[in-house]
């Protein structure tokens, strides 16, 4: 029964990689017709009241600061990929995004002083060369590069204290915890520095799928996974976000299929398996 749960733990989180695959391009299309802090806006806090629908209101502040500290992380997270998506190309933003799999163990050796196994140094190893053939690498770094950088960074971390906070936690009051804290804290942001919170029609089916799938679901998926598997083995299972990112260009994008960049993507794929294997 444990290994079943397991199973479905594995294929819940490879779902949610390949629902934060689909955004790349999708969100650098849509930031062009609004601004991207109320972007992160809009979907963090819609996601936030539909799941709140479905909660007991008198717990949503249970442990509130686990979901405040998880949140800010998001916030700052989401606020560096989405304006670094203005400046940067979605193929070089999937790539040093992707890098989180190599900060995640330096992060936790800092913060935790716990070191992955050697066996994972190697299967960690596999996958950040993947992720270069898959993306090509970095191309002409930039301000919005520099930017998604520092995305990374705060993605291990999100990774990591989500692991230490969901073991104590219901994963369904700290995803609503961390979606308020996200959305309310964009909107403040956007409100001070005065950008535009106009919701054109030619967004609002982008926005609704960006709040449906890779925020509400995907990050529910993600704190119930994190309840089973270990980090290392979450973040070479998120590693396969710009492997679904290739697919969804190679396919809905119209990209053309480049053989090189599909054995990067395989070798992500092979580096996740060997990953879930005991």
């Amino acid at each position: 029964m444990f290994e079943n749960k397991k199973l479905l733990a594995y294929f819940g989180l490879v779902l949610a990689a390949a629902f934060w695959g689909s955004t790349f391009f999708l969100v650098k299309d849509t930031i062009q017709d609004i601004d991207p802090v109320i972007l992160i806006g809009y979907r963090f806090t819609a996601a936030a009241i539909i799941l709140a629908l479905f909660l007991d209101k008198k717990k949503l502040l249970h442990r509130w600061k686990d979901g405040l500290f998880l949140g800010t992380i998001l916030l700052f997270l989401y606020l560096t990929q989405t304006i670094g998506l203005k400046y940067t190309t979605a193929s070089n933003s999937g790539f040093i995004t992707g890098l989180f799999v190599l900060f995640l163990p330096i992060c936790s050796f800092i913060l935790f002083k716990k070191l992955p196994t050697w066996m994972k140094l190697v299967e960690i190893g596999m996958a950040t060369f993947g992720l270069w053939l898959l993306t090509g690498g970095m191309k002409d770094m930039n301000f919005g590069d520099m930017l998604t950088l520092i995305t990374a960074i705060f993605y291990a971390l999100h990774i990591l204290f989500a692991d230490k906070f969901i073991k104590d936690c219901d994963p369904y009051i700290l995803s609503f915890q961390q979606f308020f804290v996200t959305g309310i804290g964009s909107l403040i942001i956007g409100l001070v520095i005065g950008s535009s919170f106009e919701l054109s029609s030619s967004v609002i089916p982008s926005v609704i799928f960006l709040t449906l799938f890779p925020t509400l679901i995907a990050f529910v998926i993600q704190l119930l996974g994190q309840k089973m598997v270990p980090a290392v083995q979450v973040s070479l299972i998120f590693s396969l976000e710009p492997v679904f990112g290739a697919i969804f260009a190679w396919t809905i994008g119209g990209e053309q299929f480049i053989m090189g960049r599909a054995i990067g993507g395989l070798l992500i794929f092979i580096a996740m398996i060997l990953s879930t294997l005991k």
